[in-house]
């Protein structure tokens, strides 16, 4: 019953072949675009009456954080507040009042797991109650972008979900990201 719209810049980490299997699905397009472009988000969300974000756009790389933070903080601040405020301004009248027909839309943010910085003890767990610590620019951008969505929420009661996991894998995953890289080493005999 859901049309998948996938708004994705394809910057180094994304390939448009590792969508084949989608590709020609009457409920899934790619949009190659980016999410701090308000207009465009405005237009996708008026186009195919958006009722919920699953917000995987992010800026993740730590050693490129370090390296060039600028681009960090305009994808994971930057665009998530794009993101914010065009789903508050589509779905809402008010602060905690929704438009007709739009009361179960929802904007699940996914975060990381560095936003609580580094464990004292390899058995230490981070938990939902844990203070944030981000100790790179990546994790300092997923941190901001966190709290915004909370605010969001509060403020305006935008219903938000913040998953805060460890790493994020699958098929096609960029090979240099710890999972993939990992199992490549093994299949290599590294």
């Amino acid at each position: 019953d859901y049309k998948i719209i996938n708004l994705d810049k394809l910057t180094y980490a994304g390939d448009v072949r590792n969508l084949k299997e989608v590709e020609g699905n009457p409920r899934y397009e790619l949009i190659q675009g980016d999410i701090c472009n308000r207009e465009l988000v405005e237009f996708i969300f008026h186009k195919y009456d958006v009722r919920g974000v699953v917000h995987f756009a992010a800026e993740s790389h730590v050693d490129n954080s370090i390296s060039g933070p600028e681009v960090f903080i305009k994808t994971n601040v930057n665009g998530t507040f794009t993101l914010l405020d065009v789903a508050r301004k589509y779905w809402m009248e008010k602060p905690f009042a929704y438009k007709a027909g739009y009361e179960g839309c929802r904007f699940h943010h996914i975060s990381t797991d560095e936003v609580y910085g580094d464990l004292e003890d390899t058995t230490d767990l981070f938990t939902e109650t844990t203070s944030y610590a981000p100790s790179s620019p990546y994790s300092a951008s997923k941190a901001s972008s966190d709290h915004l969505v909370r605010a969001w929420h509060r403020t305006y009661g935008l219903p938000v979900i913040v998953t805060n996991c460890s790493n994020n894998y699958g098929p096609y995953h960029f090979p240099e990201k710890l999972t993939p890289l990992v199992i490549l080493n093994a299949l290599d005999a590294k």
